[in-house]
């Protein structure tokens, strides 16, 4: 007659740690039944690893590690979800500051010089790196990073003369701008009200 079976490493190292998981898992979850769930879980996955899972050093961390995943994983989709609202695109009745500006833009960087409007547009309007800049144009990275900073000064000197754009002092972003064709300054707690 045939003794027991003998106990496999993976009901071996569930048996260690098996209370140790589950009070990880009620403890997150507040729920007993969930909790017993997910802890389900974590033993099958256990399982199907088969003698993978004899050959790991640590098979504890392991176990903590699928458990986590599949708390993450059942807290995600039991998260509420809403649909957003169809109008959700529709444009504000009065523009932002920043709104103003983007029409002020292609104005004041048609204004530039071509070699001026080339760095901005390639570095600052498509990402390209200024690295890159320099080496497709034959500078040295400091001499590309120079033309781009006083690139960047012209803009800004041309955008504050053509659109009428201020800068907050405290934060150097854009308070205030002039709407196309409009003679008064809207700024952004105007827009705000």
């Amino acid at each position: 007659m045939a003794g027991p079976p003998t106990e496999t490493c993976v009901t071996r190292a569930w048996r260690v740690h098996q209370r140790e998981i589950e009070g990880y898992l009620r403890h997150r979850l507040g729920d007993g039944e969930q909790a017993a769930d997910l802890l389900q879980t974590v033993f099958l996955k256990a399982l199907h690893e088969g003698r993978k899972f004899c050959e790991l050093r640590e098979p504890r961390a392991w176990l903590f590690a699928v458990a986590r995943n599949a708390l993450a994983d059942h807290l995600r989709l039991a998260h509420s979800h809403e649909p957003l609202p169809d109008d959700i695109a529709a444009p504000a009745e009065d523009p932002t500051p920043v709104d103003t500006l983007a029409d002020c833009l292609p104005v004041a960087l048609a204004a530039l010089d071509s070699a001026d409007r080339d760095i901005l547009t390639q570095c600052d309007l498509h990402g390209m790196t200024q690295k890159d800049y320099a080496s497709r144009h034959g500078l040295s990275l400091a001499a590309a990073k120079s033309r781009l900073l006083r690139a960047r000064t012209r803009l800004r000197a041309l955008l504050v003369s053509t659109c009428g754009v201020r800068f907050d002092a405290a934060t150097g972003r854009v308070c205030c701008s002039l709407p196309p064709q409009s003679g008064t300054c809207r700024s952004s707690a105007q827009t705000a009200a």
